[in-house]
């Protein structure tokens, strides 16, 4: 509030003004002088925040009796005070005018009298709160402009057929031109990618290849393998592991294989089938998966073997009903099993230990004969030593305590794993999965039951039924296999011998004699505190 003198041509008297603030700066001369009057010429600015109802247009709107907005074709507009209050005012709709707040207040407006014509040349219709324009007789609109229908050059009807014709085939021909160079340039870009795999992968296989020939004989192309699985269809899919899929494939000369292809692109998936590669491609024994060859034109390397159509020991032990596998089926598998991981560790060029042996890894074929498979967790180990220390790998249930323990990876790591495929056989039991009322694992209560001269307990009952004596024998065996100390427990030649004699199959190797006679240091012994029941029922 502004409070000065007036000029005396004016008034005699003071006045008060109610003037913006921000507009306002006081000043003393102002009390005894007209220098304010002056300054703004008698005209102040004065700014009015002002609102029709103190609630906002939602609130308002539900009580008719007291909401302002009371002329048809108003509107509601919420404000906001400078102390953040709410409230609302009135205003007319777009094409109307006049005072919201009275009965009938806005008032249409038309358009069409104003100075200039809202339709050019055209002709102006006022409509409620709008208008609508056309054209005179002899014009048509175009683009919101009349234009006289006489400029229209008539074109023959035939023509406008060709030219409609003749651009559907331009663009056709270009849309048909840009897919053929997309589908060009994604061929170059597989072809490119494939060749630098196979470069890369190439090198990885002759660094750990001893016969460099191995690599050029072996070797498929995609396309083949493509053709061999139908694109990899999950048809074909035969099972699926740790270290990939695998699928059935028929190649261009009938030969019926199982490719396998890795779940991932990590760099370890890429080393593990190298390895498995570099690894089988120098393996030759019948109780071993024989490798076909590869592919290397995929980041992964996809890898060959032989076709074996019977599934997995483990699919053949633990299937639903009392019968499962005969005892001297069940023999002769433990025996080939033992044979080819024997081989594994002494007679091939460098020791390899397979690092992951479980029943699910050991293939049959229609004969039941046993094929050692997966090796992608496999490690070669110079003969001059004695083990590695390495990253744990394997199955839980089959994997060797004191290697989960030390990271020391010995051929007796695959002796326990084997030790559970036995007990595996003995029982019918899954390793990994057995529970019994007190949680102990199979093993552990394998051993406990060993001990405590109750073996039957445990023991599959056509195994007690078609077994015996030789259940004695291989649960021995079994216990020998599971110790705790691995360098107390036997060589896989020694157990490959044992189940021969078992068998009636008579080894041939050099080894034998020292082997037989070495045997006798890994015996069950009372002292051990582990006995073999001597009374199973017949």
């Amino acid at each position: 509030m502004a409070h000065a003198p007036v000029p005396a041509a004016a008034s005699h008297c003071s006045y008060m003004v109610l003037m913006e603030k921000a507009a306002f700066n006081f000043r003393t001369s102002y009390v005894k002088s007209t220098e304010f009057y002056d300054t703004y010429n008698g005209k102040f600015p004065l700014v009015m925040n002002w609102r029709a109802g103190r609630l906002a247009c939602e609130v308002a709107q539900k009580d008719m009796r007291s909401y302002a907005c009371v002329s048809s074709h108003s509107v509601c507009v919420n404000v906001t005070s400078t102390n953040a209050k709410p409230g609302y005012r009135c205003m007319c709709s777009d094409g109307y005018e006049g005072n919201p707040y009275i009965t009938d207040g806005c008032q249409d407006i038309d358009e069409c009298l104003k100075a200039a014509n809202m339709c050019g040349t055209g002709i102006c219709e006022n409509t409620p709160g709008n208008y609508r324009c056309s054209c005179h007789p002899g014009y048509y609109m175009t683009n919101g402009v009349c234009v006289s229908k006489s400029k229209n050059v008539a074109i023959p009807a035939m023509l406008v057929v060709g030219l409609g014709v003749g651009c559907g085939f331009i663009l056709l021909s270009l849309v048909f031109g840009v897919l053929f160079i997309k589908h060009k340039l994604k061929v170059l870009r597989a072809k490119k990618l494939r060749e630098k795999f196979f470069e890369q992968n190439r090198g990885l296989l002759l660094e750990q290849l001893v016969d460099k020939d191995i690599a050029e004989r072996m070797i498929f192309s995609l396309e083949e393998l493509e053709k061999a699985t139908n694109k990899f269809d999950e048809a074909r899919m035969l099972g699926s592991g740790g270290h990939g899929t695998v699928y059935k494939g028929i190649l261009s000369t009938q030969h019926i294989v199982a490719i396998k292809k890795s779940k991932n692109t990590i760099q370890r998936e890429i080393e593990d089938f190298i390895n498995e590669l570099a690894i089988l491609s120098q393996m030759n024994h019948r109780n071993v998966v024989r490798m076909f060859g590869c592919c290397l034109e995929t980041e992964v390397p996809l890898l060959i073997y032989e076709f074996i159509s019977n599934g997995t020991l483990s699919s053949h032990l633990h299937v639903e009903g009392p019968q499962s596998l005969s005892w001297r089926d069940r023999l002769r598998i433990a025996f080939e099993t033992a044979s080819s991981l024997a081989y594994l560790h002494s007679s091939a060029s460098m020791s390899v230990i397979h690092r992951d042996v479980k029943s699910d890894n050991i293939l049959l074929d229609d004969h039941l004969t046993a094929k050692v498979s997966d090796f992608g967790a496999s490690r070669g180990i110079p003969i001059d030593q004695a083990g590695v220390t390495t990253a744990i790998q394997g199955t839980f249930g089959y994997l060797d305590p004191e290697y989960y323990q030390t990271s020391r990876l010995t051929d007796k790591s695959d002796v326990y794993s084997f030790g559970v495929i036995l007990v595996e056989l003995l029982t019918r039991k899954r390793p990994n999965s057995f529970r019994s009322s007190d949680s102990v694992s199979l093993i552990a209560k394998f051993n406990l039951l060993m001990i405590k001269d109750k073996l039957f307990e445990i023991l599959d009952p056509q195994v007690l039924l078609e077994g015996a004596p030789d259940v004695e024998v291989v649960a021995a065996l079994a216990a020998t296999c599971l110790r705790l100390n691995g360098e107390m427990r036997p060589t896989m030649r020694q157990v490959e011998m044992r189940l021969g004699r078992l068998l009636g199959t008579e080894s041939n190797t050099r080894h034998e004699i020292n082997d037989e006679q070495n045997y006798a240091s890994f015996q069950i012994s009372n002292d051990e505190g582990i006995n073999c029941s001597r009374s199973f029922p017949r």
